[in-house]
């Protein structure tokens, strides 16, 4: 929860038939992130994609030792920018600071949000600088930490997503959800308590510094939330309340059923992309 685990890019688009470029820019605060431009011929429509902890902007090896925490299977985002590039959009996908390959800020702690933010109010920088981009259409893609650091992004810098057309949030959540029911399942007395305070001294911070339910309402935009109904690491009532608090009358919940595998979520609109592609294809004009 203190420091992420920098996972291998195994995999890259072009062995999925996707011409790209490797891309780099800085977060607001300087921090250099590295990524993948993956351009969609003849088309004004742009995606920005935000990934997970502990993921990287390929998705996550938890078939290999020693990710394996996390189900034992992998995690692979390309079958999703495969679809997305088919149906005429433009990607953008790049590591948060202290993952994958992109800079390491803030002495490599995560705060889940607090200060990823300013890796995403980067990226769309980055896009509307770029003489290729920067007349295109945006939306954002962003799961779990992802999501909740474009909720800080929203509620810090509200001008920067005026033009945005749309956001799939996929499983935001709340880090003291996770800690408040490992600590119940694995009935530790003041389990959370404990954690609590052993994650203060190694961050400075505190679980309930992040709020992304409170941070929620910053989301003007339509925005689609999405997640694994019977996620084992969570009651999903947290994310009920995240979604409730979004500011935007155009939203939508979207319960991904069948699993209670929280990483086959990540996996989820890759096998079956019916519903990500109605709402983007929903907001882009």
């Amino acid at each position: 929860m203190a420091h992420s685990l920098r996972t291998p890019i195994l995999r890259t688009p072009d062995q999925y038939g996707m011409p790209y470029e490797d891309i780099f820019f800085p977060a607001i605060d300087g921090v250099p992130l590295e990524g993948w431009f993956i351009p969609a011929k003849n088309s004004k429509k742009l995606i920005i994609c935000n990934h997970p902890m502990p993921a990287n902007r390929y998705g996550f090896p938890g078939h290999l030792e020693p990710w394996k925490m996390f189900g034992g299977f992998e995690v692979n985002f390309l079958p999703e920018y495969k679809i997305l590039h088919d149906a005429g959009y433009n990607i953008i996908a790049y590591d948060f600071r202290n993952h994958g390959r992109s800079g390491t800020g803030n002495g490599g702690i995560v705060a889940h949000g607090i200060v990823e933010y300013r890796d995403v109010i980067g990226s769309l920088r980055y896009a509307r600088s770029r003489p290729d981009t920067k007349d295109m259409q945006i939306a954002l893609y962003s799961r779990c930490v992802g999501a909740n650091s474009t909720f800080v992004a929203m509620n810090k810098h509200p001008e920067e997503f005026k033009n945005i057309v749309a956001m799939l949030a996929l499983q935001p959540s709340p880090p003291r959800a996770f800690v408040k029911t490992a600590m119940d399942n694995a009935k530790i007395p003041d389990g959370y308590e404990l954690f609590d305070e052993a994650f203060k001294k190694k961050t400075g911070y505190v679980l309930d510094d992040f709020r992304p339910a409170e941070q929620s309402q910053a989301d003007y935009i339509p925005t689609l939330v999405a997640q694994v109904k019977a996620d084992f690491s969570m009651p999903f009532h947290y994310v009920e309340e995240i979604y409730n608090n979004i500011s935007a009358k155009d939203k939508k919940l979207f319960w991904i059923e069948g699993t209670d595998q929280r990483f086959q979520g990540y996996n989820y609109f890759g096998q079956h992309p019916k519903v990500m592609l109605e709402w983007f294809d929903k907001h882009f004009k």
